[in-house]
């Protein structure tokens, strides 16, 4: 295990060694079971015999988050923040941005060493590079997101599943271990604990309402074990059958636990291994957990333009500049999308779906990016309507899995060419009459509708 956890490890700064407590800067991964750069920060704090402490930055206004959002987190590092005090951990939630108000908690509790979760977008990167500048504590990022590191998994962007699918397979065995448990810390933190007024945080943020409170999910990590084992014991059938069908309940509805990190990939992947599930159904699920998780991140990680055309592969971006006078069959504002007012019941009820429910079904995200491109007058148009309507919406929104997702749909990333036709060039279709033989139509906006 110890090998393996080194190889997560980059560095990020390094310093002289000196005396005072280890921090971990939790970030994207909002547990305190199962958490590599956890476990890591803990062994450099025994060692040290120091103190351990995991702050997180809650920074208000973040790529369009709105309440619902916020809750789902804050809510969820309510449950880490207990888990933590069991285990003689403080908690304490810093507001503000991370560069300004996490150098600062350095230099007041004369912190040793920083630690801190990877997570690919630019934005995260930044952070990280403008903390390094302004403080003297050495600095180290943990890939504890990924099962095989991104930067282990690969050296550079893979041109799709295909390409990266036997890379993570060769590593897989190395990598797809067991969890050490987490441990009662020996060193105790003495200074003053933090008090967090948990139900007034959101309301101080003064951010928009958005989704509000979504009430058919529960955030945290203990509700998350529950979802998975639910899904392995009473829906992989459904999974196997109907996963693409929206008008069935057979996805696993994980995807905005791993989203925050309130549940590991890893331990997923360990819990679906050892289950009884059939082994064409462990294969497809995993296939999506590993292979289409980590491409993305590998996506976001090796390509800096990757919410933009810019990011397109040059077959796509060359295809649809020849198509950009093309007639589009529709013309909608934001506005109008995000007012769910097209002229298309299936796009619409998606759009409602996603709105209602702060998930839309991963067979109707496809779709839905699609019929942006054929309806804004460019593919530039087509990727900032979609990345702000994802991210504003979508509990799993600014995520890497949704940058390549909206990028597959809008711009041929991890695709191929397909034939020509009018405003898609040769960037893959999908058409109201293609769903419609897929599944039944009028039953998926009634149950939406119903919601």
């Amino acid at each position: 295990m110890q090998e393996t956890l080194q190889k997560r490890i980059s560095i990020l700064k390094e310093t002289p060694l000196k005396k005072g407590p280890v921090v971990y800067w939790m970030s994207r991964d909002q547990r305190a079971e199962d958490n590599w750069a956890l476990i890591h920060a803990q062994e450099l704090a025994v060692r040290q015999k120091t103190p351990l402490i995991v702050i997180f930055c809650l920074v208000p206004q973040f790529l369009n988050a709105t309440t619902g959002q916020y809750t789902f987190m804050l809510t969820g590092l309510q449950e880490v923040s207990r888990r933590l005090a069991k285990l003689k951990i403080p908690f304490f939630l810093l507001v503000g941005e991370p560069d300004e108000v996490i150098p600062q908690f350095i230099r007041e509790h004369s912190i040793s060493s920083l630690i801190t979760d990877f997570d690919p977008l630019r934005v995260k990167r930044q952070w990280k590079g403008k903390v390094a500048r302004k403080i003297e504590a050495s600095f180290y990022e943990v890939d504890t997101h990924n099962i095989v590191p991104c930067a282990i998994a690969s050296p550079k962007m893979e041109y799709g599943a295909y390409t990266i699918r036997k890379k993570i397979g060769k590593l897989l065995p190395v990598f797809l271990n067991t969890f050490p448990k987490a441990q009662k810390h020996p060193f105790p933190w003495i200074g003053d604990l933090p008090n967090i007024e948990w139900k007034k945080l959101t309301a101080s943020l003064n951010i928009d309402n958005g989704t509000g409170q979504l009430h058919w999910i529960a955030p945290g990590e203990s509700e998350a074990q529950m979802r998975l084992t639910h899904f392995i014991e009473e829906k992989s059938t459904l999974y196997a059958t109907d996963r693409n069908d929206p008008t069935k309940d057979g996805q696993s509805d994980l995807s905005p636990y791993l989203h925050f990190g309130q549940i590991s990939a890893q331990r997923v992947a360990l819990e679906i291994e050892k289950s009884d599930i059939p082994s064409n159904m462990k294969t497809s699920f995993l296939e999506e957990l590993i292979i289409r998780r980590e491409l993305s991140d590998n996506f976001c990680f090796y390509n800096p333009h990757y919410d933009s055309f810019e990011g397109f592969p040059d077959w796509a971006k060359r295809t649809l500049n020849e198509h950009r006078k093309d007639r589009r069959p529709y013309l909608y504002s934001l506005e109008q999308f995000e007012a769910a007012q097209t002229h298309d019941d299936l796009w619409n009820t998606a759009q409602m779906e996603m709105v209602k429910r702060g998930k839309m079904h991963g067979y109707m995200r496809m779709y839905w990016a699609k019929k942006i491109l054929e309806w804004t007058p460019s593919p530039e148009t087509a990727m900032e309507y979609a990345i702000y309507l994802n991210d504003r919406y979508e509990l799993d929104g600014r995520d890497p899995n949704g940058y390549a997702g909206i990028a597959w749909s809008i711009g041929g990333v991890h695709d191929r060419a397909w034939s020509q036709r009018n405003v898609f060039g040769k960037i893959r279709y999908m058409s109201y009459n293609g769903c419609k033989s897929k599944f039944n139509i009028n039953a998926y906006v009634e149950k939406i509708r119903s919601l």
